[in-house]
């Protein structure tokens, strides 16, 4: 993503000033929105049916809630802290971004403005041909679904009180960190590594976070981990469908305009999301025997995030390979190596955050170094010659350049977040307690996902109300029930 930079507010007698594009603000909005809908509702209803049916309510929960606080915060200070004014090479200074006080008009900053100690210009910082407004709510949904996908590490045993806090503390602290260093014009940006829409900013930091928060949280009950079925496959697939349609407004709003480069990036996804989906289903089939539906969600997840970080950037025939590395080795390194390796058997990440996100995330980095192609490039970058590895001149340098980059991001995120976790632990448990991890959603929230009984269960016509099977309570409500009227 470019990086930004306002211009002075100018009154204008008009709400539609010359340097106004409408088409590339109508379909920033409309890019804004759709990703916003992969969150809300998408990972909420993701999140509330792939989880065991106890843990349907407060896994849904944390998501809504993570997208209302983000909002909040965003508009506050984390906005400029990304975006804005800069304060240290990785950091923005925080500012409420909350009217027009600044529109951002087309502009290119003058070539003195950013150099390196050899004395030439990497960079220069352009602006869209919209208003301050649309990039605040673009930028908004893209720091939600990152808490958002941070959560699925957590999902049936944080302590829902010490979400409330983690999630401002860590937009704070983390992301906009990442977000400055590589899109608002930080020290990354200026040194040229590539992050398309996303891939280090938002998938390889949710999932490295993720993985370090639920090492600090503890895993689940011993129960949940050795038995944690969907509760309902068939509503996660409804969910799952809303993640990959969005994504087009993900990747497809970055070039900040309705060009050729978006339109690039739009069938590049699905190029690569559908190829990862068939791949890592193949692999299930050859392994295991059968194909999962689960799984395939999983492949059609990693291939999303794999070609994030390059999805304006590459030709067609290279979403194809990122796909098929994208469908096998996040496939591997969950199947196989999560098995056998003990650090991560100790930590609980409940939906494989760490493998989906933070692995196919740094995958699709690297590999945009390898195939981001020139002329795509010149569309999108204000780097010069900037090109993928298989084309030579300065290609070989830009993984390198890619690597670093991603490295940045895995060491702040493991120390920040840590440091944030082990702050909250001291004001607050960050797990919950031993008889809300049995009961679950009835002992956190006092409902339930569904009125359905079962596993065990003990009807209680006290406390839950009539039973629909139980024709002689429709007469008269048992003491405890609530009357509607």
């Amino acid at each position: 993503m470019a990086a930004t930079v306002p211009i002075a507010y100018q009154n204008s007698t008009t709400s539609s000033p010359d340097w106004l594009n409408k088409g590339d603000n109508a379909w920033q909005m409309i890019a804004a929105t759709v990703v916003g809908l992969q969150s809300v509702p998408g990972l909420v209803i993701l999140y509330g049916s792939i989880v065991k049916k106890k843990w349907a309510v407060n896994s849904a929960f944390m998501a809504l809630y993570a997208f209302a606080a983000v909002i909040i915060c965003w508009v506050t200070w984390a906005y400029n802290m990304s975006f804005g004014e800069k304060l240290l090479p990785f950091w923005g200074k925080a500012a409420p971004a909350l009217g027009q006080q600044f529109l951002l008009k087309p502009a290119v900053l003058p070539a003195t403005t950013h150099y390196f100690k050899n004395g030439t210009v990497q960079t220069a910082l352009i602006a869209p041909f919209f208003p301050m407004a649309s990039m605040v709510w673009y930028q908004c949904v893209f720091a939600c679904i990152t808490v958002i996908l941070l959560a699925g590490s957590l999902l049936g045993r944080m302590n829902i009180k010490a979400w409330m806090m983690f999630v401002p503390l860590w937009l704070t602290f983390s992301y906009t960190v990442g977000a400055f260093s590589l899109w608002g014009g930080g020290f990354l940006f200026q040194w040229g590594v590539i992050d398309y829409t996303g891939g280090f900013v938002i998938h390889l930091s949710s999932g490295i976070a993720g993985l370090t928060a639920a090492y600090w949280v503890g895993p689940r009950s011993k129960l949940d981990r050795e038995r944690f079925p969907p509760n309902n496959i068939l509503l996660m697939l409804a969910g799952a469908g809303l993640l990959w349609m969005g994504w087009a407004g993900f990747n497809g709003g970055g070039p900040y305009a309705a060009n050729i480069d978006s339109s690039m990036a739009i069938l590049n996804t699905n190029i690569c999301a559908a190829t990862s989906l068939l791949v890592w289903t193949w692999l299930d089939v050859i392994f295991f025997g059968k194909p999962s539906v689960i799984g395939a969600v999983q492949g059609m997840i990693t291939g999303l995030v794999c070609i994030t970080p390059g999805a304006g950037l590459v030709q067609g025939w290279s979403a194809i390979i990122m796909g098929i590395l994208s469908g096998s080795i996040p496939w591997f390194t969950m199947m196989i190596v999560h098995k056998r390796w003990t650090l991560l058997q100790k930590i609980d990440d409940t939906l494989g955050v760490f493998h989906t996100h933070a692995v196919a995330g740094y995958l699709g980095g690297f590999l945009t170094g390898v195939f981001a192609e020139p002329s795509l490039c010149s569309l999108f970058l204000p780097i010069p010659d900037s090109r993928g590895g298989i084309y030579g001149g300065s290609g070989g340098a830009q993984i390198g350049k890619q690597l670093v980059g991603g490295g940045f991001i895995i060491g702040w995120n493991i120390v920040v977040t840590s440091i944030i976790c082990v702050v909250i632990s001291f004001i607050i448990p960050l797990r919950m307690s031993e008889e809300h991890l049995i009961i679950g959603d009835d002992a956190v929230h006092g409902e339930e996902a569904y009125a359905l009984w079962g596993d065990g269960e003990k009807y209680d016509d006290t406390k839950h109300g009539v039973h629909s099977s139980d024709s002689t309570q429709l007469s008269k409500p048992s003491v405890g029930a609530t009357q509607v009227t």
